[in-house]
């Protein structure tokens, strides 16, 4: 473990390339630092008679290293001279750590419309696409497929999966998160079955009301939405792109902007 990458690869960066620091973990090192005391009393250990136990910071190390890179632990093992057991053992542990300190402090969903009106002010101040207050995605997480699974977790990329479906905003800060859905279902369909989706749709997630849109003049009002691919069912609360057939000027241009999104 003295030779590994936490005592020696990441000591050099933090000390004389910040930035690859930054690289390396996705974090800075005043960040990194952070996580560890917040975290420590969590994941720390007893030192017992048969060993010294790792220190908080390696496990810490290695946790955002996975989540980095995706990279195997039987990869791991021989970057921070850990045996791959006992990373799958290190990795669910500090995820589990990092989420009961910062779940509910980095990842919030807009509780009040005036939470909402910020979000939106920065898609328009950003991406100059008024009263969206959020953009809506699927991702296929790569898993084995679980003994009996079946062809439930196959997905039309043609592998087993989990899926993630999030919301983010025009920071790419996620908003709302939907995992663990098996890989054969859609992003729609994911979150059709949200509780996110249930509130809006009865009209208890304090979404504000219809607005004008920036420098119209003619006194018509538009809902608030998320936007969406072409995966996901058009709604008063979420715009999708227009077919890809026998498009005007502007739809096209409509199309480009709400892609960019």
């Amino acid at each position: 473990m003295e030779q590994g990458h936490y005592n020696n690869l990441m000591e050099e960066l933090a000390n004389e390339a910040p930035e690859l620091f930054k690289n390396y973990t996705r974090t800075s090192k005043a960040l990194f630092d952070e996580i560890v005391e917040r975290v420590t009393p969590h994941i720390k250990k007893q030192t017992t008679w048969w060993r010294d136990p790792l220190e908080p910071g390696l496990r810490v190390a290695i946790t955002l290293r996975f989540l980095a890179t995706g990279d195997s632990y039987m990869t791991l093992q021989y970057s921070f001279r850990v045996p791959h057991n006992t990373i799958s053992g290190i990795v669910p542990e500090t995820c589990r750590a990092i989420v009961a300190e910062y779940g509910s402090e980095e990842l919030r969903t807009p509780q009040t419309q005036a939470e909402w009106l910020q979000v939106a002010a920065g898609f328009w101040d950003k991406w100059k696409f008024p009263n969206c207050i959020g953009a809506i995605d699927g991702k296929h997480i790569r898993i084995k497929n679980p003994p009996g699974g079946g062809s439930y977790y196959y997905n039309y990329k043609k592998f087993y999966s989990i899926l993630l479906v999030g919301i983010c905003d025009s920071q790419y800060r996620f908003l709302y998160v939907d995992v663990g859905a098996i890989g054969s279902e859609s992003d729609a369909g994911v979150f059709a079955h949200t509780q996110l989706k249930e509130l809006v749709e009865h009209s208890k997630a304090h979404i504000p009301p219809a607005g004008p849109l920036p420098g119209d003049t003619d006194g018509k009002k538009c809902d608030y939405f998320f936007v969406g691919d072409d995966a996901f069912a058009l709604r008063h609360y979420m715009m999708k792109p227009y077919p890809l057939r026998s498009l005007t000027v502007d739809e096209r241009i409509y199309n480009y902007r709400l892609s960019r999104l």
